[in-house]
């Protein structure tokens, strides 16, 4: 009867246990994500230059040069506008993405050859961009509203201290049921991600190389590597030229100007 007792119990405090670990990891989490938020704010405009390789299972290349311009936002998400300069079959190609906190965001790509703005439905924000391993879902800013976050473990991110933590997304008519990060515990800089499918299997691994600081504060990676498990394909990006405070404003991304890019 004792050991009935004892089972009684031990049960409620082993459930109330557990939930209050959870509990505690879902904090952890969402103090990480707002620790990744605050070390990465304040920059306010940017450009940088960009090659793009694609690459299919068997290793063949084919390149692409591109330019970046971007916005910081306050009280939502940033501003990018992608421009595509090489090779000919794509120059003048233009993406705009207006990241928000809340809601889906708004995208428009500009097709130079059918000479018209398309704009990204939500529900393709799954699809692949420009024939590159990344969706377009992945071009948004990182938004702290968009995920409920759990920490996972302290893991090694070579010599560097990392904290792995799992986001789930919390937008409509993502492709992806959870994402992996892993971040060092002293700058917040993301080191590997990892992309699981709507079946819960790993699709993609996404890795940062070559973290440089600029204006004494903000860390860009010079290499990010996008391998994809299930089709052996990747896309390897090589940042370059970072310029800040270039004097951007809401004006350079207006939609009406995609047309008008050189």
């Amino acid at each position: 009867m004792k050991l009935i007792q004892s089972a009684q119990f031990a049960l409620p405090f082993l459930l109330f246990s557990a939930l209050a670990m959870a509990g505690d990891a879902e904090d952890k989490g969402l103090e990480i994500a707002k620790q990744r938020k605050a070390h990465d704010k304040g920059w306010g405009d940017s450009q940088a230059k960009m090659i793009m390789i694609l690459r299919n299972k068997n290793g063949r290349e084919s390149q692409r040069n591109i330019r970046i311009k971007s916005l910081e936002m306050e009280n939502d998400g940033d501003k990018g506008l992608t421009i595509f300069d090489r090779p000919r079959d794509v120059k003048g190609t233009a993406f705009l993405s207006f990241s928000h906190s809340l809601g889906n965001d708004d995208q428009w790509l500009y097709l130079p050859a059918l000479k018209r703005v398309k704009r990204i439905s939500s529900k393709n924000k799954s699809g692949p961009f420009m024939g590159s391993e990344f969706a377009y879902e992945d071009l948004s800013s990182f938004e702290i509203e968009k995920y409920s976050y759990k920490y996972l473990s302290d893991e090694k991110c070579g010599e560097l201290n990392c904290y792995k933590v799992e986001n789930k997304p919390l937008y409509k008519h993502s492709g992806y049921t959870k994402i992996i990060s892993w971040l060092d515990d002293q700058e917040y800089r993301v080191h590997k991600t990892e992309y699981y499918d709507r079946k819960g299997s790993l699709l993609k691994t996404l890795s940062f190389k070559g973290y440089q600081q600029y204006k004494n504060k903000y860390w860009r990676a010079d290499q990010y590597m996008m391998l994809n498990h299930q089709t052996g394909k990747s896309t390897q990006l090589t940042w370059s030229d970072y310029k800040f405070s270039v004097g951007l404003t809401a004006k350079d991304f207006n939609k009406n100007v995609l047309k008008r890019i050189r």
